[in-house]
């Protein structure tokens, strides 16, 4: 098989997406960095760090033949799901939630790398299992017990807004390799069920739907958030007030350097500033999906689909939440938010991307 040039838009916008991400960590950190640890560039030395280690990743998985890491599906997914069980007995509890293994400040979660293990496993089950996919139990059983597995595990830490995106994935990846519509359709009723019913089981889920549907009811309380963040976005009009002049991240918006990192962006960059950055997700985005067309094998295909679709769904699910589309959730903004195992991740899955690229049957 003939290796040609990696797609070369897909590290261009890689490498901009994380240089923004690194400016806009620092910028909407530092007042809090510095009243809570003394040092204003805390949270900005950290992901440099992890972007180090980031593009580490991502160059080592763009030189790996992709094929080569078919056989090892099953062990990256037994490895995530033995991070998964750790973390629950010996994992770090932040916020009443224990979703970090490590040791101090030196932390991952193994709910980011349960994301890619389950890309690579459905992958595999779905290129060894070539026209079964439309039988239920020949083909969608098997993806869907050990989806269930991996959703149980990350709903116990608990981490709904993360074990919803497993759910995500797993259905757009068995859509795409042609599995029954009829079946999908019957598993996307079961899902809407489960998901209304996990909503309402836990006080704080159910107040952030009722926070959602009105804000200024609690605007103290369970609305303060999403308030705050559409004051954030604004504010900061067609030109943004200025790159480190956010006054919401002045201890007014909580999280401002991870799930609410879009509002600052359109705070001091504006429309203009959060349209370019939603422009550099698109172009992303159409050039993983000519990859997972192109792709020489459906081993090759399904990944690529998988990495692509990992990150459509939390571009998307971000954006939603910062501009009150859709009920507050924990997903960060790819390259962009605070946050080392995701930013990690996401980039090595880019490295796997690139190597796919690199074979395609498209000139």
């Amino acid at each position: 098989m003939s290796k040609k040039p990696i797609d070369f838009p897909i590290l261009l916008t890689t490498i901009v997406l994380v240089g923004i991400g690194i400016v806009m960590v620092f910028s909407a950190s530092f007042y809090y960095a510095t009243q809570r640890w003394g040092d204003s560039f805390y949270f900005f030395k950290r992901q440099c760090l992890w972007a180090a280690i980031g593009f580490t990743g991502m160059f080592l998985a763009s030189r790996i033949d992709y094929s080569r890491l078919q056989k090892y599906s099953r062990l990256f997914l037994i490895i995530s799901i033995l991070l998964l069980v750790a973390v629950l007995l010996v994992g770090q509890r932040r916020n009443d939630a224990k979703r970090w293994l490590g040791i101090g400040s030196f932390t991952i979660q193994p709910a980011e790398v349960a994301k890619f293990a389950m890309i690579f496993f459905i992958a595999d089950v779905v290129s060894r299992r070539k026209g079964k996919m439309k039988y239920f139990f020949k083909g969608m059983f098997p993806i869907l017990m050990v989806a269930g597995v991996v959703f149980a595990l990350i709903l116990l830490q608990p981490n709904l807004s993360t074990a919803g995106s497993i759910v995500l994935l797993t259905f757009v990846m068995l859509f795409v390799s042609g599995a029954n519509l009829w079946h999908m359709g019957g598993l996307l009723a079961v899902g809407a069920a489960g998901a209304i019913v996990l909503t309402l089981s836990k006080g704080y889920r159910k107040n952030r739907l009722l926070a959602f549907r009105d804000p200024w009811g609690d605007p103290l309380g369970t609305g303060w958030q999403l308030i705050q963040s559409l004051y954030s976005l604004g504010s900061g009009g067609l030109f943004g007030l200025g790159l480190a002049k956010s006054r919401q991240k002045l201890l007014y918006l909580p999280y401002p350097e991870t799930d609410f990192i879009f509002a600052i962006c359109g705070e001091e960059l504006g429309f203009l500033g959060a349209i370019v950055l939603i422009l550099l997700f698109l172009i992303l985005i159409w050039r993983g999906i000519r990859v997972a067309l192109t792709a020489p094998d459906m081993f090759g295909s399904m990944v690529a689909a998988g990495i692509i679709s990992m990150i459509t769904i939390q571009v998307v699910i971000n954006i939603a939440v910062v501009t009150a589309s859709m009920p507050p959730t924990g997903l960060p903004l790819p390259f962009i938010s605070y946050g080392g195992s995701s930013l990690a991740m996401f980039m090595t899955s880019i490295g796997v991307l690139l190597n796919i690229s690199r074979h395609c049957n498209a000139a």
